[in-house]
């Protein structure tokens, strides 16, 4: 049966309410915990973006659920070699429960030092090497790597955990998904989409694990709850490469605007009826997700919680 946890969101909220949702998480009965990790929020009505290395150093001491990046990018505003250390020490702090989530990107975090922002075929040839160059680095030697995109010169990362940190790779396209099929440790994406997750099991993928998030909006008022999930994450029904290629929080806002309130409605279970919060994340579980994270847009943390654990865990599982 798939677990269900909680998706913390770092363009959303604040170090502090994010540390004071996943201890709310896992006394309401979530198993574990995704956190993102973004430069910038994805609007300014989002209005948050925290340095998730240091949210995941404080959760280390107020939860035992596992955690994962979803996800990190390791090619252009950090290097691997940085990276590979940040998750060795997260895994340390997290006794081994912790899962390096990986994906090529968006300009809207990555651009901020000037970085050419390149095609997705070369965004996923780097990200290929990143990935080489962090599990490198986890086997705990001295390296020196000279690649196509990355130098690394006599580098040893000497804090490590007992095991090596698994790296799940994300996909949302089939390139980036055969990708995860061939070189992850497991498949990241945040769809219902069978097809998808055929494609990653069928380019070496099998039996490794498939997370997926989504958000919801719960409030009492129902017209309250579509009101914050369209202001605030609206940009969820831009479509086509836009995610990836928009550079600024206000582009995305400017962008939003062509979203209409009832375009989120289709995607989004706005209020407090069960049976629609069970409805948005039951295809996830038909289409093969071994964990499902779910996030709260809303403000009412207090009604998400009380509801989740009352009525909406039970009925999924």
């Amino acid at each position: 049966m798939a677990s269900i946890g909680y998706f913390l969101s770092c363009e959303q909220f604040g170090p502090k309410e994010l540390i004071d949702q996943a201890k709310r998480a896992e006394a309401a009965g979530f198993e574990r915990l995704w956190i993102s990790d973004h430069f910038h929020p994805w609007n300014d009505e989002q209005g948050q973006s925290p340095f998730v290395w240091g949210v995941i150093g404080a959760l280390s001491q107020a939860t035992s659920l596992p955690v994962t990046t979803a996800v990190t990018c390791p090619t252009f505003r950090i290097h691997p070699a940085v990276i590979a250390q940040a998750a060795a020490t997260a895994a340390t702090q997290l006794d081994g429960r912790f899962v390096l989530g990986v994906g090529s990107g968006e300009a809207l975090n990555e651009h901020v030092l000037g970085d050419q922002w390149p095609s997705v075929g070369v965004r996923l040839e780097m990200l290929e090497e990143a990935i080489e160059v962090i599990r490198l680095l986890h086997g705990g030697e001295e390296v020196s790597h000279h690649g196509t995109y990355y130098e690394v010169q006599e580098a040893r990362i000497y804090t490590l955990p007992e095991q090596p940190v698994p790296i799940y790779v994300s996909g949302f396209g089939p390139q980036a998904t055969e990708l995860a099929g061939r070189i992850g440790d497991g498949y990241i994406t945040t769809m219902p989409d069978a097809d998808l997750i055929r494609v990653f099991q069928e380019a070496g993928g099998q039996g490794k694990p498939v997370q997926a998030g989504t958000k919801v909006s719960w409030d009492r008022d129902a017209e309250r709850a579509l009101d914050i999930a369209h202001r605030t994450w609206g940009n969820q029904g831009l479509p086509g490469q836009l995610a990836q290629t928009l550079p600024r929080p206000r582009d995305f806002m400017d962008a939003q605007t062509l979203v209409t309130p009832d375009m989120i409605a289709e995607s989004v279970a706005c209020g407090d009826d069960v049976d629609k919060q069970v409805a948005q994340v039951r295809p996830y579980l038909d289409a093969g997700v071994d964990e499902l994270y779910v996030s709260q847009m809303g403000s009412d943390m207090e009604g998400f919680f009380t509801a989740w654990e009352k009525d909406v865990l039970p009925a999924l599982r």
